[in-house]
């Protein structure tokens, strides 16, 4: 049984969040961080979006990050378990649901981070605090994520009103051996950013910082029985076949958000 750097364990067969920091394209934050959390049976789903159609999407003054001109939407269904503050145990009924997550890619003072446009999760104590803690847009959810093999069967149905209706129902699955990225690819860009950016409806802009050891990633098939997420948002998909990744679990260390602009 490993343990993180406050004493407190973790599932085998995980890598110590810390244990990795080469790969950071910025030094770790100088205070400590505040939550772990442990993420599974992931998948990576990602579509190109014309970057005239994602940035006006974006809250004044979050720069839209774009590769060779082009925007991305990722939808991201997993798993969460052990999510808990710093120096506390995780709670049983608590610190174990599914998430879902819709997503795209900012820059912002030379840190490329992700913009969630939602994020539905199964819990809603978990819900009100990343609300009210993250200034992030969570919503309440009906979820379940059953494993069958190699394969995932997952489903969400956001209960949370007054948002909009949003939906998905999938199965996915790993397809080949787990590999990591190449530095400097569009999987890279896409998927090992260490940072989060939220908005508080007056202009101001903030930053969330995480770090985890380099994503070990799969390559991934799915079937769609029903995805709704992305139009919920305004968002409409191009009909063509997503790029997939799967990854099985992955353990992550997160800092407060703190501010980065002023707003107007």
């Amino acid at each position: 049984m490993e343990e993180l750097s406050d004493g407190k364990p973790v599932m085998p067969n995980s890598v110590h969040p810390l244990q990795h920091t080469d790969h950071r394209p910025w030094p770790l934050p100088s205070q400590p961080w505040v939550m772990a959390q442990g993420w599974h049976d992931l998948l990576f789903a990602h579509w190109p979006i014309p970057a005239a159609q994602m940035a006006p999407l974006l809250p004044p003054g979050l720069p839209l990050d774009t590769w060779e001109g082009e925007a991305w939407v990722g939808v991201v269904p997993f798993r969460m378990s052990g999510v808990r503050p710093r120096l506390l145990p995780a709670v049983p009924g608590l610190s174990a649901f599914p998430e879902l997550n819709l997503r795209t890619y900012v820059n912002l003072g030379g840190k490329p981070g992700v913009w969630f446009f939602s994020l539905d999760a199964a819990n809603p104590i978990a819900v009100a605090i990343a609300r009210a803690l993250y200034r992030l847009p969570y919503f309440r959810a009906q979820m379940t994520c059953q494993a069958q093999g190699d394969a995932i069967h997952y489903a969400s149905r956001r209960t949370h009103s007054p948002a909009p209706e949003a939906e998905l129902r999938a199965t996915y699955a790993p397809t080949g051996p787990v590999y990591w990225v190449a530095p400097g690819s569009l999987e890279a860009w896409l998927i090992e950013r260490y940072c989060l950016y939220a908005a508080d409806g007056q202009g101001r802009i903030y930053r969330g910082e995480i770090h985890h050891a380099p994503w070990p990633i799969q390559p991934a098939e799915a079937e769609w029985a029903r995805n709704s997420v992305a139009q919920a948002a305004g968002i409409a998909l191009p009909d063509t076949q997503p790029l997939l990744h799967f990854a099985r679990r992955l353990d992550v260390v997160a800092w407060p958000i703190g501010r980065v602009t002023e707003g107007p």
